[in-house]
């Protein structure tokens, strides 16, 4: 039965009750839910062969989008440390799992519950079926030459992680770029699977996009910043009767740090364009 599960192959319906179908082959039946559609006895139908959650032997002709030896994206379900990640290929009635094996000793690293991999299926002596991460040498092979047309920097970029090295982090793009993060350039190093966006910050000459997980040095808001962007989103129409021109006493009193330090959070928040000053206001642009 090994050479059937995780594989697309022609069957042949000999009996049924009620709710099911049954295909054999090579000498195997397998149970084909009559909710996917009218068959007759004797009819040859492709699909795919899986023991469901159950331990069934289960037989689908809706055709998961990952198979033995057809790679794609499966979306994490859930997580069991023992184990390892419970991921989804399309199957009503299964979910594959990414052995622990295969992922990182430091847990915090593994995917979550949205993530997705790259895998593909293997079965193992025992008749089980797991999903298995793609090699180095898919990945590659997935990737798009990068056009060396020069507009590439600070373009922001949106991909899934597929590898975590000590080097840093590995992302294929969206478009099917390879990208780099290296550790300088992220707060928290992301996990396998995640989802992420980031900066473009230069092109390396092995024709991959290094990106920047971190804010431009304008974008970032310091805590006075985020204080008074607070104030905005309490505050009456969203405005306030203080700008960098205000009196030092009466910001003092009313926010509790010196002039000096509200022009400073102003000036972040005008760069930032999240604020604009008018008529002796401050007003909040982003609600």
């Amino acid at each position: 039965m090994e050479e059937l599960l995780g594989r697309v192959a022609t069957g042949l319906i000999t009996d049924e009750n009620q709710d099911y179908y049954y295909v054999q082959k090579n000498g195997v039946t397998f149970q084909l839910a009559k909710a996917e559609g009218a068959h007759q006895l004797g009819e040859s139908v492709e699909g795919f062969f899986y023991v469901n959650q159950q331990q069934h032997n289960a037989f689908t002709t809706v055709i998961p989008k990952i198979v033995v030896g057809r790679y794609g994206f499966g979306e994490v379900k859930s997580v069991r440390r023992d184990l390892g990640v419970f991921v989804d290929i399309g199957l009503p009635d299964k979910e594959v799992v990414v052995s622990l094996d295969s992922l990182s000793e430091i847990k915090e690293l593994w995917p979550k519950p949205g993530d997705r991999l790259y895998i593909t299926l293997r079965v193992d002596h025992k008749n089980r079926i797991w999903g298995e991460l793609a090699t180095e040498n898919i990945i590659l092979s997935l990737f798009k030459r990068l056009p060396q047309d020069g507009t590439w920097q600070n373009k922001e970029v949106t991909g899934t992680v597929y590898r975590l090295k000590l080097a840093g982090t590995f992302v294929l793009t969206d478009d099917f770029y390879q990208a780099f993060i290296h550790p300088s350039e992220r707060y928290r190093e992301p996990r396998l699977g995640e989802r992420v966006t980031g900066r473009v910050i230069g092109v390396s000459s092995h024709g991959y996009l290094n990106l920047s997980l971190k804010p431009r040095s304008y974008e970032v808001i310091d805590n006075d910043a985020l204080m008074l962007l607070t104030f905005l989103e309490r505050a009456q129409d969203h405005k306030i009767p203080f700008t960098d021109k205000s009196d030092p006493e009466a910001i003092k009193d009313q926010f509790g740090i010196s002039k000096g330090q509200f022009k400073r959070a102003i000036g972040h928040l005008l760069k930032a364009k999240k604020i604009k000053q008018e008529e002796g206001y401050t007003i909040l642009l982003e609600k």
